[in-house]
């Protein structure tokens, strides 16, 4: 309520009717209460009774400033301000001053600063010393007026001491000011001052969907216009443009899961949504995929864009953090945006607007003021007949903001494009010196019409057309009278330079003691770990390459629960995961303790191309299919590829998993896999490449005339080659034999008929000697005389005797001369036998071993691709620590 004498001020000391403000340490509330500030993510709700200093009553009719001063109950706000006023009019002084007392009280709040004029809170000098102005003096203007710097600050300090003097402010209200909350002013999209990071703004809220399904839907509704108004998209209708209703269920289907999203996720989403209808039609009738493309890329462009990097860092969007340092201490955050373009300036209002709502709804119910919004300008943000994306989540903190304690102040210097009906809902209207009689008719009218309890227009009009600067005309529902107050507002306790640019702004933060952070400031993860364990088989063949990798937390955070959409057209693949946790670190040379398990299944993309070429040469006796396999994790965008140093054997496609493993994340398509020209390009040459490089090498052995392909093994080849070489050799011996067995079994003949001879004639020698030598006896008897006296014819008889033995013994010593003549001849021929068996055996044993290989090139028509596309390698992530995740293929293919 508006308090029109001393009295009503608990923190007030008569001084002339002067109001004198006490330390912070003595706060202005009933009974000397103590401000306890918030310390959690539930702001506890401020003492009652806080009162406002913001000037003294004014008489009009005077053209005079009173001595009452004029308070202005703190819980009043929780049903909103409204300041309008022209340029000149004093309406940001007046708003100075009331986030002033704002901060004495211990209020914190969050401030929307379009022009650069709210940087001014941040300049309160306890000393009121020259030197403290110095830095903040406008020089030009200074020059202008013919003084130095020095003077000018002077000057400035002498003004503002003698201003709060005048108004009954000390240095220790200064001090009290510059104690009681923390200052700081962000710079979204700029490092000038504390960047933000809006990563955090597209967080799920962490709300039960079922429960605040339609607060939710809502703001998602307004954050989807925002992204689209900042892609270039111009009066987005939620409810007619397709890209609009695409975004909202892609949105809704994260939240409702409790998932959170970021730009890239998002992006990614966009291409490969993870629903397959909108409404009754099917996601490529309702957007085509091309029309899909063109809003990712469009949506890219703001990600890609080198200015983006600045939105990515910095304090994200949490409300809670913005109002209160973790020590429990009120912060006052200064959003300067004077820096930015008009589509940016909406992006971010509303993205703070929804955060804003967000929180508000996290708290319980108060009817004390617990924080204040304030908006410098909102002339665009809450226009009567458009809807930006702005006004949906600025329209339900006015409707809603009471119930939770949260006061809106907004200021404008432009009264005739505001939706009054919005503003029906403001309790407090701070109405300045309007600049043209249609401002002061337009804002008389909506007055007027939202009001509806019999305004005294023209009353009102005589008085606002009589305003001068700083001259307010006050109308609080809260106030008793119920009609409007006159006032004139103090003196700000800050130096009120004007707008500053964007390079003052870190003398500024370094003035309130704020250091920017160096680095980036992690943003709410867009991604939880993994719920469902990985399927990790029993055994994995070997792996040609197994290598584990460190990775900064960093490098995985750009990877999605969404898996990036390939070109159209491409083929996509799942390698399985058919190494076990354990085993993949055993290859990798990794030692993990054994209670150590692997927190999520990272897929990173490779090239994944195969070839089936058919061989069939009759000649050679091939008929065979041979299968060449390739995995290119990173093909070079040029599109030269080594394709043989990328050669493995793969697992058949009936053992590639259907899909990927639960709750995976998805590392970002490199730019060579997702340029559908460049992949093209490549199975050409992968095509190309296996006809100039696969080849069936045919095992021959040309003597033999034995042939093998490499489906027969070397020793199933080299029996072959025996057997054929033992039989040419047997058919050789058999050839050559035929003759030498001819003649030796001639020779054998006439030795076995020489011998018979040989017995024979031995026979008869043995006989024709003992006839010989019985005649001989006969003959020694008869010379005795014992026989008789037939001694010549005895004698003739061993003549023939003799004679006859001397011939049986010839026939005999012929014999054996023929014998050995034909001994000798066997022999000559049996050596000859076995010296060209020899040969034969050693020529053709020298046969087995003559194998050349012979390279059988396929034909083109011949060779087919039978897979080529994107294959998705799967890694298990094992966080290590803190900020180091280690990444372990979690699929082995075997070498060739």
């Amino acid at each position: 309520m508006v308090l029109a004498s001393l009295h009503h001020c608990t923190g007030c000391l008569g001084q002339g009717n002067v109001l004198q403000r006490t330390a912070l340490s003595v706060p202005i509330v009933p009974g000397n209460a103590k401000i306890e500030p918030a310390r959690s993510q539930v702001f506890e709700e401020q003492p009652m009774g806080k009162t406002f200093y913001l000037g003294r009553l004014f008489d009009i009719d005077a053209g005079a400033v009173t001595t009452q001063t004029l308070g202005y109950e703190a819980d009043d706000l929780t049903t909103h301000a409204i300041v309008v006023g022209m340029t000149g009019s004093g309406k940001t002084g007046l708003c100075v001053a009331l986030m002033e007392e704002a901060a004495l009280q211990g209020i914190p709040a969050l401030l929307i600063d379009p022009k650069g004029d709210l940087t001014n809170l941040l300049l309160h000098f306890p000393n009121l010393a020259p030197e403290d102005f110095r830095p903040w003096v406008d020089v030009e203007s200074a020059r202008r007026a013919g003084k130095s710097v020095e003077q000018a600050a002077a000057e400035a300090a002498a003004q503002w001491r003698a201003g709060l003097d005048e108004w009954g402010l000390s240095r220790a209200n200064l001090q009290a000011l510059q104690d009681a909350v923390q200052y700081a002013v962000y710079t979204p999209g700029s490092d000038a001052g504390l960047p933000v990071n809006i990563v955090g703004s597209l967080t799920a809220p962490g709300l039960d969907w079922a429960t605040n399904r339609e607060a939710l839907t809502e703001r998602i509704s307004s954050t989807v216009t925002a992204i689209l108004g900042l892609a270039g998209f111009q009066d987005v209708d939620p409810l007619r443009s397709r890209e609009h209703v695409l975004l909202s269920h892609i949105f809704q289907t994260a939240w409702s899961q409790n998932a959170s999203l970021d730009l890239n996720e998002l992006i990614l989403q966009v291409q490969s949504p993870p629903f397959d209808k909108v409404g009754a039609f099917p996601v490529d009738t309702f957007l085509l995929p091309k029309e899909r493309v063109e809003l990712a890329l469009r949506l890219n462009n703001i990600l890609a864009a080198p200015s983006f990097e600045l939105w990515r860092i910095g304090q994200p969007l949490d409300v809670a953090a913005l109002l209160s340092t973790p020590e429990g201490r009120p912060r006052h955050s200064i959003f300067y945006l004077a820096h930015l373009s008009e589509a940016e300036r909406m992006f971010f209002v509303t993205l703070l607007f929804t955060a804003v709502e967000a929180w508000m709804r996290g708290q319980p119910g108060s009817p004390n003021l617990r924080a204040i919004v304030y908006m410098d300008e909102i002339h665009g943000y809450l226009p009567p007949a458009a809807n930006p994306s702005s006004k949906p989540p600025l329209m339900r903190l006015l409707k809603q903001g009471r119930a939770f304690g949260l006061g809106l102040l907004l200021a404008t210097q432009n009264p005739v494009d505001m939706d009054y009906k919005a503003l029906s809902n403001a309790g407090t209207w701070f109405i300045g010196k309007l600049q043209t009689d249609q401002d002061k008719q337009r804002l008389l009218d909506g007055l007027e019409g939202v009001r509806g309890d019999g305004l005294n227009r023209a009353m009102l009009d005589r008085l606002i057309s009589r305003l001068e600067k700083r001259v307010f005309l006050l109308h609080n529902v809260h106030a008793s009278s119920g009609a409007p107050t006159l006032f004139y507002s103090r003196w700000a306790m800050n130096y009120l330079a004007g707008p500053l640019t964007r390079a003052q702004i870190p003398a500024l933060n370094r003035l309130a003691g704020v250091v920017p952070e160096t680095g980036e400031t992690a943003s709410p993860s867009a991604t939880g770990m993994a719920g469902d364990e990985a399927r990790l088989p029993a055994e994995a063949p070997a792996p040609v390459r197994a290598a584990a990798r460190s990775a900064p937390l960093a490098s995985t955070s750009g990877a999605s629960r969404t898996r990036p959409a390939p070109p159209a057209g491409v083929a996509e693949f799942f390698l399985p995961l058919n190494l076990s946790l354990a085993k993949a670190a055993a290859l990798a040379g990794v030692s993990l303790p054994a209670e150590v398990t692997a927190s999520e299944v990272l897929y990173r993309p490779a090239l994944l191309a195969s070839a089936s070429v058919h061989f069939l040469d009759r000649k050679f006796g091939v008929d065979s299919e041979v299968v060449k396999s390739v995995l290119v994790p990173n093909p070079d965008r040029r599109g030269l590829v080594r394709w043989e140093d990328f050669v493995c054997s793969l697992p058949l496609p009936e053992a590639f998993d259907p899909a990927p493993a639960s709750q995976a994340l998805f590392a970002a398509l490199e730019a060579s896999l997702a340029d559908a020209r460049l992949l093209t390009a490549l199975q050409r040459d992968f095509a190309d490449w296996i006809y100039r490089t696969v080849r069936v090498n045919v095992r021959a052995n040309e003597t033999l005339g034995v042939y093998a392909t490499p489906e027969v093994s070397q020793a199933e080849f080299l029996k072959a080659c025996s057997e054929a070489a033992r039989q040419a050799r047997d058919a050789e011996v058999a050839r050559t034999m035929a003759t030498l067995d001819r003649q030796i079994k001639t020779l054998q003949d006439k030795i076995a008929r020489e011998e018979r001879e040989l017995r024979m004639d031995e026979i008869e020698l043995s006989e024709r000697k003992q006839e010989e030598l019985a005649t001989h006896a006969e003959n020694v008897l008869g010379a005795l005389g014992v026989l008789g006296r037939r001694s010549a014819r005895r004698l003739s008889t061993s003549l023939t005797k003799h004679r006859l033995t001397e011939q049986a013994k010839a026939e005999v010593d012929e014999s054996i001369e023929a014998l050995r003549l034909y001994r000798e001849q066997l022999a000559r021929l049996e050596e000859e036998r076995q010296r060209l068996t020899e040969e034969i055996n050693a020529r053709w044993g020298e046969a087995v071993h003559q194998v050349t290989q012979i390279a059988i090139a396929p034909k083109k028509n011949a060779i087919f691709i039978t897979l080529f596309g994107i294959a998705w390698v799967p890694y298990y992530l094992v966080q290590s620590d803190e900020k180091v995740a280690l990444e372990l293929p979690a699929f082995a293919a075997t070498g060739e």
